[in-house]
Order: C-alpha cells, then sequence, then structure tokens
C-alpha cells in the first residue's frame, strides 16, 4: 500500500510527470519510433507502475531547462545529476549513474591532460546549465566558458568557431571523435546521475530513494542501460 501523501506529491490526479532531459543521450534519447527511451524513461515507467499511475514524459534538450521548469511545477520526478547549487531547491536519491566527462579537441591540439585548458586564453564550449558547466564555473579560474544552449550545440560551438575544446560527457563525446578532432585521455568530474524531486516533497523524496535502490539490486538500471545501448558498466555503485 502507497502511502497516500506519496501518490500526493508524485502522482497528484494518478498521473505522474517525469521530466526527461534527451540533451545527454547516454540517459536518454529518442528511439527509432521518435518515443523517448532509455534508462531515465525506463526507471520513469518502472515508478509509475509501482505506484499505479500513468505516466506523462516531458522532455527537455538540456538539464538546466528541468531545473528551470521546477518552479512552474511542470514536473514531480526528473533525472538529474547531484549538484550542490540544486540541491537547494532539490531531493536526489543516491546516483543510479555515474558517467565521466573530459574534453574534445582538435586532432592537432597541443592539448594532452585537462589541467592544461584552464589557462589564460583558452576558450571552453559548455553546454549551460549542464552539471559540468556548474562544476566548472566553480573550478576554472583562468580559462574562459562559451555557454552554447545545449551540450550538443556546445559541440557544434566548439567546431564552428574554432574553440580550444567542447566540455561533455564522455560516452558522448565519443561519437563526434574522427580524424580531425580526438578526446583527452584523462577526466575531469564524475556526474552523478540521480533520481530528483522538490525538496518540499519528503515523502515522495523518501520514497524515491528507496526506489532507486531496489531499481538497481533488482538489475533495473542496468536492464535500462543495456537496452538502449549503453554499458551497464555506467550503473553507480
Amino acid at each position: 500500500m502507497i502511502d497516500p501523501q506519496v501518490l500526493q506529491q508524485l502522482a497528484p490526479d494518478g498521473v505522474l510527470r517525469a521530466a526527461i532531459n534527451l540533451g545527454n543521450p547516454v540517459l536518454a534519447q529518442r528511439g527509432a519510433d521518435g518515443e523517448p527511451q532509455g534508462v531515465s524513461v525506463a526507471l520513469a515507467r518502472a515508478l509509475a507502475e509501482e505506484l499505479g499511475a500513468s505516466l506523462e514524459l516531458i522532455t527537455f534538450d538540456a538539464a538546466g531547462k528541468v531545473f528551470a521548469a521546477l518552479a512552474e511545477d511542470v514536473w514531480r520526478v526528473a533525472f538529474l545529476a547531484i549538484e550542490p547549487v540544486r540541491e537547494q531547491q532539490i531531493a536526489f536519491s543516491a546516483p543510479y549513474v555515474a558517467i565521466k566527462v573530459t574534453y574534445l579537441v582538435a586532432a592537432d591540439s597541443a592539448l594532452t591532460q585537462v589541467a592544461q585548458l584552464d589557462a589564460p586564453g583558452k576558450r571552453i564550449a559548455v553546454g549551460q546549465g549542464a552539471a559540468y558547466d556548474l562544476y566548472l564555473s566553480r573550478t576554472v579560474q583562468h580559462a574562459e566558458l562559451v555557454r552554447a544552449p545545449t551540450s550538443a550545440a556546445a559541440v557544434d560551438w566548439f567546431i564552428e568557431q574554432g574553440l580550444d575544446a567542447a566540455a561533455g560527457v564522455r560516452d558522448f563525446l565519443q561519437t563526434r571523435v574522427s580524424a580531425h578532432w580526438r578526446l583527452l585521455d584523462d577526466n575531469f568530474m564524475t556526474i552523478h546521475q540521480a533520481m530528483a524531486v522538490p525538496v518540499a516533497h519528503a515523502a515522495a523524496a523518501a520514497f524515491v530513494k528507496s526506489f532507486v535502490e531496489r531499481q538497481k539490486a533488482k538489475g533495473g538500471v542496468k536492464r535500462g542501460l543495456l537496452d538502449s545501448g549503453q554499458s551497464a558498466d555506467l550503473q553507480a555503485s
């Protein structure tokens, strides 16, 4: 029996409204039929089933836009990276996926390590509001961050504007590697992806936290990753 307060906070009127960020294809992407798929979508469906609710997927093209929509009560559960800036307004579960973040650079670039990017005159393309943008905003001291509207656009801007690097999720940036572009060998952070609810919804937060642990234990996260062509090794410990 689900606590009525949990149902009221997560699925008022019997509908679970879940925010899905399509800006990180490791976690969610559109399938051949145009519908969202991926581990985040699989978890949203499993949560709706457990609640006995119908599911409404609300898609965004960037994590920053998911966070901004919180104030409008557009969604009741989301899938976001754990970030100190967001924790003031969002209650996070334990992470369900851990993702490495690095830089894409020109194949003939002299850059070999991520630390070399934080230097005067260096320009780095980032997706505005992404977890790695927030991290770099706190830690970069000398380089300039050039903010594109989405993570995918950041790669385009890096190429089109001749910037020094594009920051992003390693698995996504790997798809852009070619004779002209390469990845640095090391990473500058690990994104800990979690389920998220508004911080005021304490009952929902406790339920979602337990739900994520159950899904990890029963293989739901690994299945969601594998079914969408991702590595099961991305599951967080």
